[in-house]
């Protein structure tokens, strides 16, 4: 083969090589950017779809509507200090008496009466109370609270009639330390209303004489309704705009019982019986 022909096809043999070294990098630069879509594919983060579309559930949906509904009203207590079963400590001294005081009953017959000190006699609920007083001995004595101790009186104090003392102890003693006690005593007596002076029908205060146990409340009835009528510290029920004055009463005893008197004119200052009694307990 002539020098110029070999010069030609190596020529020729050297085009072909760079043309197959060029498709031989085509092809793996394809396969390599394949590669890199591939591997983005993968490391990519996945999208979540969202969630159907609910109504989350928070304290505020939650929540339960509020009542408009009024509370029951809660019924006063019927007792204060001095409550059935409960007994008291303290002292008992002595005073002249004739059952007259801050309760403000009439003079009493009976001389077996007390006054109770301010705590307990608690702005005239204890008036009419009866109670068993009790020395450290034994000896005993019940009496009717007609009266206020002031102080120096103290928390459990009693000062009793001379001769309610008298059957604790000798006189000379002063002040002997006693237990004391409500007690609902026997009696054939029946209650009496009183109405206090300057009453009419526009204004009056009611008293309630002769029971056997503490009066816990009173009401009157007010045309169709019954009314509670607020105590005094010097033991009358007052009815101010004269609501329910000379129509019935009804009285509550510190144990629950309830009587209800008919009608009674309005007789200022006068007691008036009625054929009622509280049940001895």
């Amino acid at each position: 083969m002539s020098g110029r022909r070999r010069a030609v096809l190596a020529a020729v043999v050297a085009v072909l090589a760079v043309a197959a070294t060029v498709g031989v990098l085509g092809a793996a630069g394809a396969d390599g950017a394949a590669t890199t879509r591939a591997d983005a594919a993968v490391i990519e983060p996945a999208v979540i779809a969202p969630p159907a579309t609910t109504t989350p559930v928070t304290s505020s949906s939650a929540r339960a509507t509020p009542s408009t509904a009024e509370p029951a009203p809660v019924a006063a207590p019927l007792t204060g200090r001095i409550e059935p079963g409960a007994t008291h400590s303290g002292v008992a001294t002595f005073y002249d008496t004739d059952g007259t005081g801050a309760c403000g009953f009439d003079a009493s017959p009976d001389p077996l009466n007390a006054a109770m000190n301010v705590a307990d006699f608690e702005g005239s609920q204890a008036c009419g109370a009866y109670v068993l007083v009790q020395a450290a001995g034994g000896a005993s004595v019940t009496v009717r609270i007609t009266n206020l101790c002031p102080a120096p009186c103290r928390v459990g104090q009693l000062d009793l009639s001379p001769k309610a003392f008298d059957r604790l102890g000798a006189r000379n003693l002063g002040e002997i330390p006693v237990t004391w006690k409500l007690v609902s005593p026997p009696t054939t007596a029946k209650i009496s209303l009183r109405y206090k002076d300057g009453s009419s029908r526009y204004w009056c205060g009611i008293q309630v004489i002769g029971h056997r146990n503490p009066v816990a409340r009173l009401e009157v009835r007010a045309g169709s309704t019954w009314k509670r009528l607020p105590r005094t510290d010097y033991n009358y029920f007052l009815a101010e705009n004269g609501a329910g004055c000379g129509g019935a009463v009804a009285i509550t005893d510190v144990y629950g019982e309830r009587l209800v008197v008919d009608p009674l004119p309005v007789k200022p200052g006068a007691g008036q019986p009625t054929s009622l009694q509280f049940a001895q307990r």
